[in-house]
């Protein structure tokens, strides 16, 4: 996965409007039954090709509510990621 969505998550639709790769998905469609938003691991490229960051945290109100998770085999891969657990974007 590259991203994850915390449970801080307020669902407010932010990033799931910024994602150029349509990976999000709302509470309704979360495959985990989680009533946060998810990102789909294989459809997240971290924004590479289309953003310096990825756009989902830039546009989240919710501070630290974007993490880093484990990169996937084969998908594109942030130069700049964090280590698996923290923010994407850190204020």
């Amino acid at each position: 996965m590259a991203v994850i969505i915390t449970d801080t998550c307020i669902n407010c639709a932010a990033c799931i409007d910024e994602c150029p790769v349509e990976a999000i998905v709302d509470e309704d469609d979360n495959p985990t039954g989680e009533e946060i938003y998810y990102v789909y691991p294989d459809k997240c490229v971290e924004c590479v090709g289309y953003h310096d960051v990825p756009a989902c945290a830039e546009a989240c109100p919710t501070e630290g509510c974007i993490q880093w998770d484990d990169p996937v085999e084969g998908m594109p891969s942030s130069p700049n990621r964090g280590e698996k657990g923290t923010p994407v974007i850190e204020d």
